[in-house]
């Protein structure tokens, strides 16, 4: 049982399976079996997973670790896609939370998607002290070049 609460715990997890079916779920219930789906909005949910699986790899290739942040990178990552933006697997997961919410035409889907966002948020503050504390100087001249989110915007 342990196993499978700690297998529950995991990020990818929540964001790539018990958030789809939660919304499915709901979705079934509040719209009498009859939920919208939008396939237009299904590139996204591709996109994000990807997103996330992809740079996680290449994350771990080039600079060790975990996945996530439970065993710390041995070197800060400045090139690939974090060249722009400093949290690509976490912001991955939020494109395919984008996606279940145009894809199902969901407002239970919009609130998930900003709940996450902001424990998506304090997850990487608390990364942050935690990167700056290992790298020091090395990952504050990162930060001052490397926007969190959005390339080029925050």
């Amino acid at each position: 049982m342990e196993q499978v609460l700690r297998w529950l715990r995991r990020t990818p997890v929540q964001t790539f399976i018990l958030c789809p079916l939660a919304v499915i779920a709901f979705e079934f219930a509040w719209r009498g079996g009859r939920p919208a789906f939008v396939p237009w909005a299904l590139p996204l949910l591709a996109w994000g997973f990807l997103q996330y699986k992809l740079i996680g790899r290449y994350r771990g290739l080039l600079a060790c670790g975990g996945p996530g942040m439970d065993t710390m990178p041995e070197r800060i990552l400045e090139q690939g896609p974090y060249r722009f933006t400093r949290n690509p697997m976490y912001l991955g997961h939020l494109i395919f939370l984008i996606g279940l919410a145009f894809t199902f035409w969901s407002w239970f889907a919009v609130i998930l998607l900003a709940a996450r966002a902001i424990w998506f948020h304090c997850r990487v503050l608390g990364d942050e002290r935690r990167l700056q504390a290992a790298f020091g100087a090395n990952y504050d001249a990162y930060r001052a070049r490397v926007t969190r989110w959005i390339p080029y915007l925050f």
